[in-house]
């Protein structure tokens, strides 16, 4: 029945994830992105990640994706009509450029992650809940990642308060 779940889930995921990348109105590709959040949600329930998928719901598909709707509209992207030759260009440039990328960086990350990416030892003690665990590396081995974060998200909320204000004169 997991097993089931998962490729339900990772189908949805995988879907409405192409559906934001290839639809033309940014609302529409807002809408989908939110689903995409909500199967990586479910995905992380299946990986008895129960913390991880509730901020991933409050988090992104709440709040950043809604942020990103209002900037959507406040700017009025609708209107944006780009021309359809460049704009095929520029896709198949951006493909090619993402996969070189990915080639060139799986070895390197091979590198760096032998065995793939771990958690402390440390953090790993009988008793402790998955929130304990996350919440100790979050706020010990990764925490100015995560003030990095917050002060980009601030300077992104005041670019946009400043983009999308009118002009007077």
């Amino acid at each position: 029945m997991e097993a089931v779940m998962f490729y339900v889930l990772a189908a949805i995921t995988l879907i409405s994830a192409i559906f934001v990348v290839f639809l033309r109105r940014p609302v529409h590709n807002v809408v989908f992105m939110i689903v995409t959040m909500i199967g990586l949600a479910g995905l992380f329930l299946l990986l008895h990640a129960e913390f991880v998928a509730m901020v991933q719901l409050i988090v992104y598909a709440g709040a950043v994706m809604v942020l990103f709707l209002f900037v959507i509209m406040l700017l009025n992207l609708e209107t944006v009509n780009p021309a359809q030759d460049a704009r095929a260009a520029r896709m198949w440039v951006g493909a090619l450029l993402s996969l070189g990328f990915l080639v060139l960086m799986g070895p390197v990350l091979k590198m760096i992650f032998p065995s793939g990416p771990t958690v402390g030892a440390a953090a790993f003690q009988p008793g402790m809940s998955n929130t304990e665990i996350v919440a100790r590396e979050l706020f010990t081995t990764y925490l100015l990642p995560f003030e990095i974060v917050s002060v980009l998200l601030l300077a992104a909320i005041i670019g946009t308060v400043i983009v999308s204000r009118k002009r007077s004169g």
